[in-house]
């Protein structure tokens, strides 16, 4: 039996969520598999991968083919340095500790390399948001400036002038309003005798 390390995907249109399997090359990519090593998912930035490690290269090392994205996460998480490092030892390379040392490093390594994305991905969002608040705070500088080169007699004037239009439009229909809505319609003999 040919097995395989792939991808089964989970999630809704759009959100893909995967779990990492073991399974027959012959089973439908969603279908039956052999074990559940690990999960995966794609939509958080950096990408969220879950998986255990020992498991992985356990099957690696009987022959379990990873497909081609499976095989970067491997790589990603350090499964194929550790199958790696795991082969310098029974050939008699290095020691077992000399392995665990040289994993262990390499593990740091990628853990600051991973730490250095996060910390550029918040700086830049703290970036574009203070470049917004500048943005926008010289749009109010502006409107500000505007408003205090036009003379303050005008701005005055104007709205006093706006006060009166506005009582005496007002006052002329409210009379006719009032009217119109207390009288009761005319029956027809009313209406026939005027």
């Amino acid at each position: 039996m040919a097995t395989k390390i792939r991808l089964q995907r989970h999630g809704r249109k759009g959100k893909a969520f995967f779990h990492i399997v073991i399974a027959d090359s012959r089973s439908p990519r969603d279908g039956r598999f052999i074990e559940k090593i690990g999960t995966y998912n794609p939509v958080t930035n950096p990408a969220t991968i879950d998986l255990d490690l020992d498991r992985a290269v356990h099957w690696l090392q009987v022959g379990a083919e990873p497909t081609n994205t499976a095989k970067n996460i491997l790589s990603y998480k350090g499964a194929l340095m550790k199958k790696h490092l795991l082969g310098g030892v029974s050939k008699g390379a290095f020691s077992q500790e000399e392995a665990e040392k040289r994993f262990d490093a390499w593990l740091e390594e990628r853990a600051n390399a991973v730490q250095g994305k996060k910390d550029g991905l918040a700086k830049a969002k703290e970036d574009a948001k203070s470049a917004a608040l500048e943005a926008e705070k010289k749009k109010s500088d502006a409107r500000i400036a505007v408003a205090e080169e036009a003379p303050a007699e005008e701005v005055e004037t104007a709205t006093e002038e706006a006060a009166e239009v506005s009582e005496e439009t007002t006052a002329e229909e409210t009379p006719e309003v009032v009217a119109e809505a207390t009288e009761e319609p005319a029956s027809e003999e009313e209406k026939t005798e005027e």
